[in-house]
């Protein structure tokens, strides 16, 4: 599906990347997830969430390469999706691995649990 897909996007100067499975809990059925963007001066995908991310990071105690990293709380893991200065109190979007469900978390939290991580032998 994804080939299919990516050579229409070409036809129309998109760019076409696959994001994963949703709905796979059933057993019978999935939806397979697609981001569509515009393509930015070196052809690779514009991500409007990455930028947003990388250029307000340092506010919120992180980096701007943080964009993606995973972290673990208890025993699930999470990907940073994104962060909105709307949400003072829980500004940083992540995505808990695999199901890709959406979550908001503080951003000293994320900090401190990307340090963690770090510190870890």
């Amino acid at each position: 599906m994804l080939e299919v897909c990516q050579k229409i996007a070409e036809v129309h100067g998109l760019v076409i990347e696959g994001a994963g499975w949703r709905g796979t809990d059933t057993g019978v059925s999935f939806e397979p997830v697609f981001r569509v963007s515009i393509p930015s001066s070196d052809c690779t995908a514009f991500n409007l969430e990455k930028d947003r991310f990388e250029f307000l990071a340092e506010h919120f105690g992180l980096a701007p390469p943080d964009f993606g990293r995973e972290f673990l709380t208890g025993s699930e893991r999470f990907r940073i999706t994104g962060i909105d200065p709307k949400r003072p109190r829980y500004p940083i979007s992540a995505e808990r691995i695999p199901d890709r469900r959406g979550f908001k978390f503080a951003a000293e939290n994320v900090a401190m649990l990307l340090q963690a991580k770090e510190n870890k032998p």
